[in-house]
This record gives structure tokens, C-alpha cells and sequence, in this order.
């Protein structure tokens, strides 16, 4: 893939099938988002035309400057290489509306990774996860099988771009795995299978519940 199409707004994937849900959620609440993992930026970009500051983490110097590179000229937008695993990342950039995070837990330690993007949670404000998990079980399997036709039917009707450039990784835990771990660290967390091998993980931060 060229650089130019890299940086355009018009490629798809299995991820970016997400971001118009994600952006529409963020728009309820406005205010500060952080897009945790945000690779190359395009969700971030997308994410500054309903809040009014935009936060990029991410730990790869190549995805951050081609981020960088995407919201140069746009107010409110900012990109910090760093490891949101690191305290200090916290205590620096305050609490947001919107915490994001797009195929990008199942690269940190499971528990731990949860825990860190809670403490990014303002509250009243939200945590969107959209995550891979591993197939451990027969139901898992099965399900995936079913989806592989379906799947590789709407990714030819969007000319799927796969590899954008970025680091990826298989992922570890089950979708069981993850939701007992999110009930036990974060009570009330809504945890779905979606379709293209993704589920999502939803979080609310009470309005009288520090961090």
C-alpha cells in the first residue's frame, strides 16, 4: 500500500468497520477523548470533529509520526509516544469522556491493560474496547467458521485494506477469558462477540466513582 492511501480516510478494514459506532458514541458525551493504540490515526482524526480534544497514545515511533502526520493542522489533536502501562501516563494526561481502544488490548497484559484504561475514564465518561480474542472453545471455533464466508464477502465489497503498517498480534485470551476478567476488575462491563472475529468491551465510569 502507497503512503498516499495509508494517510487517506477512505481505506477499510476490520478495525476501521468500527469507527463510525465508535465516533457516534463519542459524540453523545464530547468533550476529551484519547484513543489508546491509536496507530496510524484515523480513528483519532475522525474523533476530532465531535470532541472538542483529541489524544493519541501510542508506543510505535513510525505510527506516531504517520499520526502526526494525519492531524497536522488540526486543533485540539495531540499524539503522545508512550506506553499506557506507564503510571506517569496517567497522572499527566488526566481523565477523558471517551477512552478508546481498537484491536490493541490483547497487546498488553490482559488485567493489567483493563485497569490502566479505567484510571483514563472520567466520570460519567466511557471506555469502548473493540478487541480480538483467541477461539479456545468448540463454540468458539464453530462461530468463527461460520463467519469466514460472510466475512470475506462484505471485506471484497469494501476492498478491505488489511495491512495498514502497523504492528499487530495474535491474541491470547478467550472472549470467556476477557469477560471474567472485566466483571471482576470493572463491574457492569458490557461485553459482546461482534462480526469480522471482533468483540466489544463497554464500560461507564459512575458520575460519583473516583478512579
Amino acid at each position: 500500500m502507497s503512503a498516499a492511501a495509508a494517510h487517506s480516510n477512505r481505506y477499510w478494514n476490520h478495525n476501521v468497520a468500527f469507527h463510525r459506532e465508535l465516533v457516534a458514541d463519542a459524540a453523545r458525551r464530547g468533550g476529551r477523548a484519547v484513543d489508546v493504540g491509536c496507530g496510524e490515526g484515523l480513528l483519532l482524526e475522525r474523533l476530532t470533529a465531535v470532541c472538542d480534544e483529541v489524544v493519541g497514545i501510542e508506543t510505535d515511533p513510525a505510527a506516531a509520526r504517520r499520526t502526526r502526520e494525519r492531524l497536522a493542522g488540526i486543533d485540539g489533536a495531540d499524539v503522545l509516544l508512550a506506553d499506557v502501562l506507564d503510571p506517569q501516563v496517567v497522572s499527566e494526561l488526566g481523565v477523558f469522556d471517551t477512552v478508546t481502544c481498537v484491536a490493541v488490548l490483547h497487546h498488553l497484559p490482559l488485567e493489567e491493560g483493563l485497569k490502566r484504561l479505567a484510571a483514563l475514564v472520567a466520570p460519567g465518561g466511557r471506555l469502548v474496547i473493540i478487541g480480538l480474542a483467541a477461539n479456545k472453545s468448540v463454540a468458539d471455533w464453530l462461530l468463527s467458521a461460520l463467519s469466514v464466508v460472510p466475512i470475506r464477502v462484505a471485506s471484497r465489497l469494501h476492498c478491505e485494506t488489511p495491512d495498514i503498517g502497523v504492528r499487530t498480534a495474535p491474541a491470547d485470551q478467550s472472549l470467556r477469558e476477557i469477560r471474567a476478567a472485566a466483571d471482576r476488575i470493572l463491574p457492569g462491563t458490557r461485553v459482546r462477540r461482534r462480526f469480522y472475529w471482533r468483540y466489544s468491551l463497554v464500560w461507564d465510569r459512575p458520575v460519583g466513582m473516583g478512579k
